[in-house]
């Protein structure tokens, strides 16, 4: 049963952790609440706890008497979490091929999606794409466990997309090719391949994100 409350909160939630976390520049203000509140259409109680929710998945920093602070990602965090996301993609690549339920076709699809936007659309557009994209993969794989830990990611994942983006004019193109070399890996029933593809994006994406 759930209590009277959890539906605000948990638009609440949805809107912050899917719209304004995902946003390059919160980073490094403290969220209104008022805002958010009016933006939602709910009374500033549920934002608060869903703030209190965020807070335990270290999205957010709450100051007393100042409230919900989005701090800036740290190079450590970063390094880290492609580190993360290569074990887990590798992984479901390796697992999702050998079950034979590799989604090439959805992840063609998005791709494709990705190529009809790439000189149309916000960069929060495409990276939802790409997140999009990874996601099929991992949820291939069949692990619930990892499914959601790698959902738990999604949020970061977006965030840094967007900014990686922001900082070279050439990184969607660059996107679509890495993207499509993944694709070309899993078509071919090949796990190396797709690994190593797998490796070579993340690694384009972090090593832009560390120059910042």
């Amino acid at each position: 049963m759930r209590l009277s409350g959890d539906s605000g909160r948990d638009r609440a939630y949805q809107y912050l952790r899917g719209t304004v976390l995902s946003d390059p520049a919160v980073s490094g203000t403290f969220i209104n609440e008022q805002a958010v509140a009016t933006e939602v259409g709910i009374s500033r109680t549920p934002v608060r706890e869903a703030l209190l929710m965020l807070a335990a998945e270290d999205l957010v920093q709450l100051v007393p008497h100042r409230g919900a602070f989005v701090a800036p990602v740290p190079g450590r965090e970063i390094a880290e979490m492609m580190q993360a996301r290569g074990v887990i993609e590798t992984w479901a690549a390796t697992t999702s091929l050998a079950a034979g339920r590799a989604p090439v076709d959805a992840m063609a699809e998005v791709l494709g999606q990705q190529r009809a936007i790439v000189d149309k659309s916000d960069a929060k557009d495409f990276i939802e794409l790409d997140s999009q994209f990874h996601a099929l993969l991992v949820e291939a794989a069949g692990n619930s466990v990892l499914g959601r830990l790698y959902e738990s990611l999604r949020a970061r994942h977006v965030l840094l997309g967007v900014v990686a983006l922001q900082r070279s004019s050439t990184r969607r193109q660059e996107v679509l090719d890495e993207h499509q070399a993944i694709v070309d890996g899993l078509a071919a029933g090949k796990p190396d391949t797709a690994e190593k593809a797998i490796l070579r994006h993340l690694d384009s994406t972090g090593s832009l994100l560390m120059q910042g």
